[in-house]
């Protein structure tokens, strides 16, 4: 981790919306690849989130900052994803 030298702590930090926006779209295709990959896994071990997705609060920022929504599921589900989990 890179240490903030002493003289830039406390000081605002602002991106140039055109490269807020590039490293926002990386950030939120990141976050879909992840939700793939996530989707791929459980269903491997037979597992499926219905509302597995992207939450779509975090999206709705100016700079959208994803989150990944894993939502409800049944008791049964929870089960198994806790055994796979152990």
């Amino acid at each position: 981790m890179t240490e903030i030298p002493e003289k830039e702590k406390g000081r605002k930090h602002t991106v140039a919306p055109r490269q807020h926006s590039a490293h926002s779209a990386v950030c939120v295709q990141e976050a879909e690849e992840t939700i793939v990959e996530l989707r791929t896994a459980l269903g491997k071990a037979g597992i499926t989130l219905p509302s597995l997705g992207l939450d779509p609060a975090g999206l709705a920022r100016e700079a959208p900052c994803p989150l990944v929504e894993l939502g409800r599921c049944s008791v049964e589900t929870a089960a198994r994803l806790a055994a796979v989990l152990r």
